[in-house]
């Protein structure tokens, strides 16, 4: 077995998904502790998950650089399939996260190496805000609330906490709370 990078708890089932350097998907029966599903093998190693909040869907982050393998997967894990990429990110996409839809739609998040948080239209894959937070570092994990706030945290300059705002426009703002 190679490193795992990532484990993430499937809600509603005694399921873990898991990501690792072999550049898969896998599903663990956490009853007795067998993969149970084995995704299709991806080009570059995944670096994290996250499970949709009804279980139906998978996250996963995938290592890179130069724009090249930094993109987030969205998997069907009833369908055992990926669905869609979302890409943008320059270096390695390090976490991801479901978040609750505040324009009526489902989105999801994802921070890189690249020193910034990206939030998505899940179904469109459209990139509707770009956080850039200035010699952080590398973003190392996200962790997205019902208040629709957002936890991002870095290499050098700590936490950092969001408000996923929406505008008259319906446009996406992430408005800094606070970093500790």
């Amino acid at each position: 077995m190679d490193v795992v990078t990532d484990i993430c708890w499937v809600p509603g089932q005694q399921t873990v998904a898991q990501t690792g350097e072999d550049k898969v998907l896998k599903l663990w029966d956490a009853r007795g502790l067998y993969v149970s599903c084995t995704f299709p093998q991806k080009q570059y190693i995944q670096t994290s998950c996250d499970v949709s909040r009804d279980g139906n869907y998978c996250l996963t982050t995938s290592n890179g650089f130069g724009g090249q393998g930094c993109e987030a997967t969205l998997w069907d894990v009833r369908a055992m399939k990926a669905v869609c990429e979302y890409r943008g990110h320059r270096e390695t996409a390090s976490a991801c996260a479901f978040l609750p839809p505040v324009l009526s739609q489902p989105l999801v998040a994802t921070a890189s190496h690249d020193c910034t948080v990206r939030i998505w239209d899940q179904n469109t894959q459209d990139c509707l805000c770009v956080q850039t937070l200035p010699v952080s570092g590398p973003l190392t994990a996200l962790a997205g609330f019902d208040d629709a706030s957002l936890c991002c945290s870095s290499f050098n300059t700590g936490v950092h906490l969001f408000h996923l705002d929406v505008t008259p426009e319906q446009k996406v703002n992430l408005i800094r709370k606070a970093q500790f």
